[in-house]
């Protein structure tokens, strides 16, 4: 999907992908499962060598890769999860990005396992704040997503605790690594485009 908008809305240098990673700020949610994507964007800007800097009027911490393919922005939003959208409208202004595919949010998965990766187009909101403030804010589902099984609790009322505080031993050992499969995926979308690292990523 495509947003139209005037010459004079644009700003910066136009970029081909916008990969936005949902985290909570403040040192109380470091370590979280659903930080975790925020932190796969992090590790993707340390491989990269890229640094962030906090942007006040996209009320996120951006980073630009210079690719073969053209400028990356990676974000990280400043807001907390359920008011990540407030971060999206300005950036997309500021990279000039139209089409929606373009546009790769990468985030926890309840619905899918620990160690397993999504790349998708469109699809529903499972439920994510983080998801539904975007979709609220750019008025469609319509965006590529980069899901990051994190797993369900036992219990259904659990999932707070599941989500918000930090594994350990094991647990904590394996979301590392994961964060690690999750920059590994979305370094394949900017090396190959979406199509191709979703035939990679889900089919692994």
């Amino acid at each position: 999907m495509a947003l139209r908008r005037n010459a004079e809305e644009r700003r910066g240098t136009p970029s081909v992908l916008l990969i936005v990673g949902l985290a909570n700020p403040g040192s109380e949610y470091e370590g979280s499962r659903h930080n975790i994507g925020g932190d796969a964007v992090r590790e993707l800007a340390n491989r990269r060598h890229a640094t962030f800097s906090i942007e006040r009027r996209q009320r996120a911490s951006t980073a630009t890769l210079t690719t073969p393919h053209g400028l990356v922005t990676l974000a990280i939003p400043t807001t907390y999860m359920n008011e990540s959208g407030s971060a999206i409208g300005p950036l997309l202004k500021r990279t000039s990005i139209d089409d929606l595919a373009q546009l790769v949010v990468a985030h926890d998965e309840l619905d899918l396992e620990p160690h397993r990766l999504q790349l998708k187009f469109g699809g529903g909101l499972a439920g994510h704040n983080g998801l539904r403030s975007i979709a609220k804010t750019i008025g469609t589902q319509d965006f590529s997503r980069m899901r990051i099984g994190i797993g369900k609790p036992e219990r259904k009322e659990m999932v707070t605790d599941w989500v918000l505080k930090r594994p350990t031993g094991q647990r904590k050992v394996e979301l590392a690594a994961d964060i690690q499969r999750a920059a590994d995926a979305l370094e394949l979308l900017i090396d190959q485009g979406l199509e191709s690292a979703q035939r990679t990523v889900n089919g692994s």
